[in-house]
């Protein structure tokens, strides 16, 4: 969920084009112009008539508060006055407070004559149960703190809000004549909130004005936010929407790309520039990890040299990651910094995305900007842990190397937040011993858990023993404070062999008795089952295309990992709930939910007992129990983390990429993770930290519990509310995310949806403190959240309240085949090879050429067909030859055998590959396929040295027809006109043509006999192609020979009659022609008793 503002002329085209459809004629809004940066104010009466006739009122419309009180709003003003107002003020820098802009976009309206008293505050807000109205009978500039003087009213999702229930819970103070209309548009507003998705309306004032015939009803200034996630659905009701930057912050090019790209990928693509001339930069993978190392930038006093807020997330290709460090690089590279600058590229260990992959496009945009980095020295710090990580830091090291811009690279092994210490001179947090990690992922892999990879204070012991248990014929029974055990089975929605996969291996690993994984439903395809493996034995899980059939069959399934999209989540889940009786645990991974539905599925779920995780989730996990999709990361990390077997600390969290880092975290100063939930990003995601924390406070194996929280939203007062009143007792570390949103003098919207405060009380800042007076262990930064979760932990094993046990060794896993090439364990011959065209890079390349040069150079078919069959740039005059030969052989004529072929096969229902197929395969040695031979023949016969004569003489000797001589139709007294084009276009473009002369001479000998037998266009393609592949310069003689034997030639016939047999299916289909049958008078049945020889 992402609420984004809008302009006051946004906000009020939208209500005035709903009510003008819904409710034609009961209200009447004011004319509107907006003014941008491009209007001609001289001419804009000319497009908005009012502005003559009217008086107006003009205010900026830039996102900014309290115009009123700061004098930027002209009222009463005719369009001479509003358009002199305007010119004074565009263009000039406006200073709000300590931020500054320049002022731009204007709003001209109609001015609303009132009396003080006729102005009224209404204000509609997004909350978790539903939206809050609020409402105060006094409105305008002066009416103060209003969020303690409305009254308000909550309308619970699902409940019809009527004008009564608005006139008894809001409307006291309002005269009772006022109160039936005022009602009414109230609740009116309140549909139109609905209807469009609106995350916050505010209207300070609406008026409300007595008139002869009634009430005039007018909203005079509005403030608005959209739930931009629901775009899909409101496309048509929004129009074309933009939303504007706040103010104090000018979008630049650089972020409307990374949008752009953004906009164009399931992936997630951010960039704010706070500071165009700061020398620290961040490039990040995560959107939680993304705000922590912001907040670490600024807790060690570098808030004002900060130059960037953003993140890459969601397994982005090598494309998009180097489109987005090469947009970062070049504008670190723009001015030179006297300090130098620093590029941290951080980010937590991964779940899915593949570390390496990800660096690659990184390293490409650095390769290109090496020099520039050198001279401006840009030293470069790098944290990464997940899938691949070892080959992605390594490529990182030989980059630095190989260029020799300096490069500092660090694992999982290093706290997070580490390499930003370092970057900027600071000292490092260390934190007792640190966790060794392996070389490589085949190092853990192979041996499994040694001694050298356990922690110093650990003892190891027998490998972990397997369950023995089978799936039963109804779901495992749960204790009040259990989601899963290590009975739960699951089915996962959507098509995800990859998370499948984890998940098995993960069972495997902790010594599950069989997989937690009982089947996959996917809607879009029939019956049937897909291989997977348990350790390294095959085994077979159903694919159901239906939900009821996948329960009917595995009766013991109790929760669904739904990997649905953000567009289909909801309508899945809905029809997932009908069978709340048997799956009770939903983890709803798609990003992107709009709000109003995802508060639905919370509010659906509650009261049918259902507990939903996400949306904007990577799962969650039980060690040695239940694994959420990908939630752990690769194997090497959940057996690096422990996570096979339970520990003693519990933690929840917003951020599925930071859960990962807990996992870590936690690992290194305990004896490990008993439970860890990402509720997920979005402002309102459908579990809360209480939940949760209940769950923990409940469950005598969880001795101490972690919280992970964010700026934006108030779930942990819940919390605060909690500690105090005891219902909490077990120690609880907790830190909230984003202090450095006050160092920025504007809104910033982080990483995740729900990551911005909408007041002080949302801050980071403000929920760590009532953290740590409620009784929280409450560190000062991330950087210390490993040293207040060790000192807790040891305290409570110094009391006794943790008894730590011996360590068991996880089995050893095999690696999966294709890992394992990644990883460069393996080796193993290619299946074939290819070396004309490759689309794993940035972009497709033909033949070596990139397709945008392909299209800058203006190659057209000819020259692609030099890339993709020749493996080279052909000469233009060459190309211009193709492109000729595919014209003139395109077509000739329905009667062919081929187009004959052709048209009968779609006379006869056949589809256009098959009709085309049918043509083409007439193709042969009495139709068409007289290109290579005659290519073959007139060379031979030319390198041999056989005068004309002699090879008309030859051929005939061996009772053979010269390819490419004769015709059926044309003759030397009706020459075929594709010949003469050809012959002309040879004699003046090609070098040299002494085949296709040779040709000719041959012409004059066999047109002795008939005139009929000339050089037919099958012939003079042949000859005049072999002068070309010769004599070019493209080409040696072997490769120009080789062509011919290989039937390049007559791809070229191939290729070109295509384009005609295709014509003749789209000709029989347009003009709607039946099944052929040959007529019996054209055929003559031969008598049976007569011979046939």
């Amino acid at each position: 969920m992402s609420q984004k503002a809008i302009r006051e002329h946004t906000g009020k085209r939208l209500l005035t084009e709903w009510f003008s459809k819904k409710y034609e004629g009961k209200y009447e809004f004011g004319n509107m112009a907006l003014v941008s940066p491009s209007t001609d104010l001289k001419s804009l009466p000319n497009s908005h008539g009012f502005l003559k006739t009217e008086k107006l009122v003009a205010k900026p419309d830039q996102l900014i508060k309290r115009r009123g009180k700061l004098g930027l709003v002209k009222l009463k003003a005719t369009w001479e006055d509003a358009k002199k107002w305007i010119e004074e003020r565009r263009g000039k820098e406006l200073k709000v407070g300590s931020v500054k802009d320049t002022l731009d976009f204007f709003l001209v309206e109609t001015f609303v004559p009132h009396k003080q008293e006729e102005e009224y505050y209404v204000c509609i807000q997004s909350v978790r149960g539903g939206e809050k109205i609020l409402f105060y009978h006094e409105g305008g500039v002066d009416i103060g703190d209003v969020d303690s003087k409305a009254e308000f009213l909550t309308v619970e999702i699902g409940k019809e809000l009527t004008s009564e229930i608005i006139t008894k819970g809001l409307l006291a103070k309002v005269p009772n004549a006022r109160q039936p209309p005022l009602a009414d548009f109230i609740c009116r507003l309140f549909e139109f909130y609905q209807d469009n998705h609106f995350a916050y309306l505010e209207i300070n004032p609406v008026v409300m004005i007595q008139k002869e015939s009634g009430f005039l009803i007018a909203p005079l200034d509005m403030a608005a936010k959209l739930d931009e996630t629901a775009r899909f659905e409101c496309y048509k009701k929004w129009g074309d929407i933009d939303f504007p930057a706040p103010f104090g912050r000018t979008s630049c090019p650089e972020e409307s790309y990374i949008e752009s790209l953004d906009a164009k990928t399931g992936a997630s693509l951010k960039l704010t520039i706070l500071n165009r001339k700061g020398r620290v930069w961040t490039m990040v993978a995560g959107g939680g990890a993304s705000v922590i190392y912001a907040d670490t930038v600024c807790d060690l006093g570098a808030a004002p040299e900060l130059a960037n807020y953003g993140e890459y997330s969601g397994a982005p290709t090598m494309s998009l990651t180097y489109k987005y460090a090469k947009t970062i690089l070049s504008l670190m590279c723009d001015e030179i910094h006297p300090k130098g600058k620093v590029l941290i590229i951080g980010g937590g260990i991964a779940n899915f995305t593949n570390v390496a992959d990800t660096f690659k496009g990184i390293i490409a945009a650095m390769q290109e900007y090496a020099t520039q980095m050198i001279e401006g020295d840009i030293k470069v710090f790098v944290r990464r842990g997940g899938p691949n990580f070892q080959e992605g830091l390594e490529n990182m090291r030989q980059f630095g190397t190989q260029y020799r811009v300096p490069i500092k690279v660090f694992g999982p092994e290093d706290h997070m937040t580490n390499i930003v210490a370092l970057a900027l001179g600071k000292d490092i947090v260390q934190v007792g011993k640190t966790l060794p990690r392996p070389n490589s992922a085949a190092d853990l892999l192979q041996r499994g858990r040694s001694s050298s990879l356990a922690p110093p204070e650990a003892k190891t012991a027998a490998p972990i023993e397997r369950k023995k248990c089978v799936p039963g014929k109804s779901p495992p029974k749960l204790n009040p404070w259990d989601l899963f055990t290590a009975e739960t089975r699951c089915f996962i929605y959507g098509m995800q062999p990859t998370a499948v996969q984890n998940m098995l291996d993960f069972d495997f690993v902790s010594g599950r008795a069989f997989p937690s994984v009982a089947c996959l439903v996917y809607p879009f395809s029939g019956n049937h089952s897909r291989k997977f493996y348990w350790n390294t034995k095959e085994v077979l899980i159903p694919v159901f295309a239906s939900l009821e059939q996948a329960l009917k069959k595995f009766p013991d399934i109790s929760v669904v990992v739904n990997f649905a999209s953000s567009r289909s989540a909801f309508e899945s889940t809905i029809e997932i709930l009908k069978h709340s009786k048997q799956i009770k645990t939903h983890a709803i991974i798609a990003e992107g939910v709009p709000e109003q539905k995802t508060k639905l599925l919370i509010k659906k779920a509650k009261d049918l007992g259902v507990t939903i995780i996400g949306p904007a989730t990577v799962g969650g996990i039980k060690p040695g129990c239940f694994r959420i999709g990908n939630t752990g990361g690769a194997l090497d990390n959940i057996i690096a983390s422990k996570l096979y077997r339970p520990g003693s600390v519990a933690y929840v969290a917003r951020s599925g990429g930071l859960s990962n880092e807990l996992n870590n975290i936690i690992s290194q100063h305990t004896d490990g993770v008993y439970e860890g939930i990402p509720i997920g990003g979005d402002r309102f995601p459908g579990t809360t930290f209480m939940d949760h924390l209940l769950r923990y406070e409940a469950n005598p194996d969880i001795k101490m519990m972690v919280l992970l929280g964010e700026v934006g939203g108030v779930e942990e007062y819940e919390v605060c509310r909690a500690l105090e009143s005891k219902k909490i007792t077990k120690p609880l570390v907790a830190l909230c995310t984003g202090t450095c949103a006050s160092a920025f003098s504007y809104e910033v919207q982080f990483g995740h949806a729900g990551a911005c405060a909408q007041g002080e009380s949302e801050t980071a800042s403000a929920k760590n403190t009532a953290l740590k007076k409620a009784g929280a262990v409450v560190p000062n930064s991330f950087n210390e959240m490993g040293l207040c979760i060790r000192v807790t932990y040891r305290k409570l094993v110094k009391e006794g309240v943790v008894i730590e046990k011996i360590e068991p060794a996880p089995p050893q896993m095999p690696v999966d085949y294709k890992w394992a090439r990644k990883l460069g364990l393996i080796r193993k011959p290619s299946a074939f090879m290819s070396s004309i065209s490759d689309e794993r890079g940035q972009e497709l390349v033909y033949g070596g050429m990139k397709l945008s040069e392909v299209f800058e150079k203006d190659l057209g078919i000819g020259g692609v067909l030099g890339l993709l069959w020749f493996r080279r740039k052909l000469p233009k005059y060459f190309t211009k030859f193709i492109e000729m030969v595919l014209m003139v052989t395109a077509d000739h004529g329905p009667a062919v055998s081929g187009a004959h072929n052709t048209i009968v096969a779609a006379r006869a229902g056949k589809d256009l590959v098959s009709s085309l197929c049918s043509g083409l395969l007439t193709i042969g040695p009495r139709f068409g396929g007289a290109l290579d031979d005659a290519a073959r023949k007139f060379s031979w016969a030319f390198d041999t040295g056989l005068l004309p004569e002699e090879f008309v003489t030859t051929m005939r000797k061996k009772k053979e027809l010269i390819p490419g001589i004769g015709h059926k139709v044309k003759s030397l007294e009706n020459p075929d006109i594709r010949v003469e084009i050809i012959k002309k276009f040879a004699h003046e473009e090609f070098k040299t043509t002494p085949l296709l002369d040779y040709a000719l001479r041959v012409q004059a000998v066999t047109t002795r006999k008939k005139t009929n037998l000339i050089l037919n266009v099958d012939g003079c393609i042949a000859v005049c192609f072999v002068d070309l592949l010769r004599n070019c310069g493209a080409f040696t003689r072997d490769e120009a020979d080789m062509h011919v034997e290989n039937g390049t030639l007559n791809g070229l016939f191939v290729l070109g009659r295509s384009i005609g047999f295709i014509g003749h299916f789209i000709d029989q289909k347009r003009l709607k022609q039946g099944l052929y049958r040959h007529p019996h008078e054209d055929i003559w049945i031969v008598p049976f008793d007569q011979d046939i020889q």
